[in-house]
């Protein structure tokens, strides 16, 4: 099938060049002419692990093309997906000007019937307000059907993820859109949900806040643990042996970041205020989360008394490993607060680049954490998982190693004789 995809960040990029792995024919369209002459060139404008291999494969192949027409992506195309962004607004509802702008600009120039999916995360009832951006644009009253197919991508395992989803979600009101989608997608081997505009609109955002949940919980559980000297991976792995916990999003930490949870559980409870719905569980998962920093923090002020004009080494600046992805990172967080106590900071991240005059960044974990009063580990990258920390010791000043992910292996660190505080580890 022909298919546009307008917006070509992270979400419209991934999903372009799933749609070109899986046989059709692919534009993708976007107004910034750097990201557009960056994909023409096989280079991608974010970091996302085995992603740019396969672009290269598909401009190869000449199954996928990018332009900056829009007359010419549009008429072109049957099927056209909206992955725009849809940033906060500062009362914490999602921005949907990107979204209408397209709406209205496949209304101007649709030039026959159009499948119109919104893939970007938007508030229930979007998909009524883009049919109705479409017709007040229209020229030549053209039919189309308006379906939301939300993304439930990872950064850092986003292709993965694309590859071997574990369900994909279809709202639409009439056969001919559920049709449309149905020739999109192809014989699935996953749970395929086929439901209306407004509960799929919700599934994401009811999805992301309570995986948010999850980490908040632990969190907080954490702390409890701290207090009675318990290991807190060892309580997440006896609640996750239960089937209906599971284990993933139990792993204690410095807390979420990125640009859905934050985002995601905001909106969602805006939408509830909206309707007159105290979501009180949500309110305090955001709360658990934006303390959570600063309680590993006191931690450290603990183990080292006064900050003032101290040494620390910064590993890691993203929300997660494998992404370059740094909105809402924890990272940013602690790096303002020793920052504010007078701590020189020295900073390292495999991918991720920060210009300012406040603190250095180094090329290697070796210059990074010499001459260090402690390191802190923000983001659990397997460099630091997999370092030889033994080789090192002796360049720190205090051999001191906080890990806000608790991503290390704690004994060898000990053994390697370094202190080693992590989040709930006795």
């Amino acid at each position: 099938m022909d298919i546009l995809v307008v917006g070509t960040g992270y979400v419209g990029t991934t999903t372009a060049l799933i749609f070109a792995e899986q046989g059709h024919r692919v534009t993708g369209l976007d107004v910034d002419t750097n990201k557009i002459e960056n994909l023409q060139a096989g280079k991608l404008h974010f970091y996302e692990t085995g992603l740019e291999e396969l672009l290269n494969k598909h401009l190869q192949q000449k199954n996928i093309v990018f332009t900056t027409n829009v007359e010419k992506g549009i008429q072109n195309n049957e099927i056209i997906y909206i992955c725009v962004g849809t940033p906060q607004k500062e009362d914490g509802s999602a921005n949907l000007i990107y979204v209408e702008q397209v709406a209205k600009s496949i209304g101007k120039l649709m030039n026959g019937y159009k499948t119109v999916v919104t893939k970007s995360t938007v508030p229930v009832g979007t998909a009524e307000k883009v049919t109705e951006w479409i017709k007040e644009s229209q020229i030549t009253p053209y039919e189309y059907d308006v379906v939301s197919n939300p993304e439930f991508l990872r950064e850092g395992s986003a292709l993965y993820d694309a590859l071997h989803p574990d369900r994909i979600v279809v709202g639409a009101l009439t056969k001919r859109a559920f049709q449309k989608m149905r020739e999109v997608f192809g014989a699935v081997s996953f749970p395929y949900l086929e439901t209306t505009p407004r509960a799929s609109e919700l599934i994401k955002y009811a999805a992301n806040s309570f995986l948010a949940l999850k980490i908040s919980y632990i969190n907080e559980l954490a702390r409890l643990c701290d207090r009675l000297n318990i290991n807190v991976r060892d309580v997440a792995k006896g609640m996750g042996l239960d089937k209906r916990i599971g284990t993933s999003f139990l792993e204690a930490g410095i807390g979420y970041g990125g640009s859905c949870f934050p985002k995601d559980v905001n909106a969602l409870l805006d939408a509830a205020n909206q309707y007159g719905v105290t979501l009180s569980i949500l309110k305090s998962a955001i709360n658990v989360n934006k303390t959570q920093p600063f309680y590993v923090l006191e931690k450290m002020k603990q183990v080292l008394g006064s900050l003032k004009g101290k040494t620390i080494a910064i590993l890691g600046l993203s929300f997660k490993a494998n992404t370059d992805d740094i909105r809402e990172a924890s990272s940013l967080i602690v790096i303002d607060y020793l920052l504010k106590e007078g701590v020189n900071i020295k900073i390292h991240d495999p991918v991720v680049t920060l210009s300012s005059s406040c603190f250095k960044q180094y090329e290697t974990v070796e210059e990074t954490v010499t001459n260090a009063d402690a390191v802190l580990i923000c983001t659990d990258w397997s460099q630091y998982k997999d370092f030889a920390w033994e080789t090192i010791k002796d360049k720190i000043a205090n051999p001191i190693i906080f890990d806000g992910r608790n991503c290390l292996n704690a004994e060898k660190i000990k053994h390697s004789g370094f202190i080693y505080r992590g989040v709930a580890y006795p």
